[in-house]
């Protein structure tokens, strides 16, 4: 049975989409917020991927429950697990995906890399990263924020299976040399006979005095998946932008004494709305003086699709002009500038 379904993570990338179109996002900080997105985008397919797989083979079982996207904090420890399996003998399968497009190879000495357009990467080690979020779940139950069933007074104690789930499509590349956890990294599809392998391979005469009831096992799921600490992601900050931006249709003011700026639209003008056809500053035409000097006669039409700029835009763009390099731009070319 199904206990917990994946968070919803698509705000996320339409959040990173709103940081890439602002005005104050930087070129630079633009191409690190698109790898970002990429990386949100390939976490979410190959966790999908592993999550079907899971769901069509365990989620209809009451011998089996499912949790996705667990994350659990324990001790100033945190543990994101994207997949949970847990059977009536309190066998307990921790899944780590990963959605190496091209495959993943680990070496002698069990460092891993991946492939991008045929080209060889180091990553980080799944085996590692998932016994870590093993130790922080065996630190959560063992301090008791889920509790155990128990028989006879005795509280019935887990085996944990660590398990590392790449795309069904993707080569792995394993070492010669003899390296613990190898047998754990496995394609999406072969999960069902890996856990089937390992539950009829137990020889133990004592498991089946582990054996409990689907309601139990069902409660003791449900007291774990009640450990998820959903994470609020702080994108701005972490791209260094301010997390409340002016608005785009009021761009910041020059500095100096706003009283005395050359460049002011009338009083009556309202911000986003067309001037008046009567205003002296509606002409297309002008020749403003700027705070260095003279500026010379500037047509208020965007340099790149010619087509009509209102003046506080143009404004924006001489008062920006390192980033246009004096040019003026309508509001939509200016994003891609």
């Amino acid at each position: 049975m199904i206990i917990k379904q994946p968070d919803e993570k698509k705000s996320q990338i339409a959040a990173l989409q709103a940081l890439q179109a602002r005005r104050d996002t930087s070129l630079e900080t633009r191409k690190r917020i698109e790898q970002e997105i990429r990386n949100v985008k390939a976490g979410i397919k190959g966790e999908a991927e592993a999550a079907y797989e899971i769901d069509f083979h365990f989620g209809p079982s009451k011998n089996y429950t499912v949790i996705h996207d667990l994350r659990i904090e324990c001790d100033g420890r945190v543990a994101q697990i994207d997949h949970m399996v847990i059977n009536r003998f309190l066998d307990i399968w921790v899944c780590e995906s990963k959605h190496f497009s091209e495959g993943i190879a680990i070496n002698d000495h069990g460092e891993c890399s991946a492939f991008y357009g045929g080209r060889e990467y180091g990553v980080a080690s799944p085996f590692e990263q998932n016994r870590r979020h093993i130790m922080v779940l065996k630190a959560a139950i063992k301090s008791g924020l889920a509790k155990l069933p128990t028989r006879l007074g005795f509280a019935i104690k887990p085996t944990m299976h660590s398990v590392v789930l790449i795309s069904k499509n993707a080569r792995i590349s394993r070492p010669k040399a003899k390296i613990d956890g190898m047998d754990s990294i496995i394609k999406n599809d072969q999960f069902r006979s890996f856990v089937d392998r390992a539950t009829d391979g137990d020889k133990n005469p004592l498991t089946i005095a582990k054996l409990i009831g689907p309601d139990t096992l069902e409660g003791f799921a449900r007291s774990i998946a009640a450990l998820h600490a959903p994470i609020t992601f702080k994108w701005a900050a972490k791209f260094g932008l301010a997390e409340d931006p002016q608005p785009l249709s009021q761009p910041p003011s020059p500095p100096g004494n706003p009283a005395h700026d050359p460049y002011a639209p009338p009083t009556s003008w309202v911000p986003g709305q067309p001037m008046a056809a009567s205003s002296a500053t509606s002409i297309i035409e002008v020749t403003p003086a700027a705070q260095e000097g003279t500026r010379p006669k500037q047509k208020l039409i965007c340099t790149k699709c010619s087509e009509s700029v209102a003046y506080n835009v143009a404004r924006f763009c001489w008062f920006n002009k390192p980033r246009f390099g004096g040019n003026v731009y309508c509001m939509e070319c200016q994003k891609t500038v």
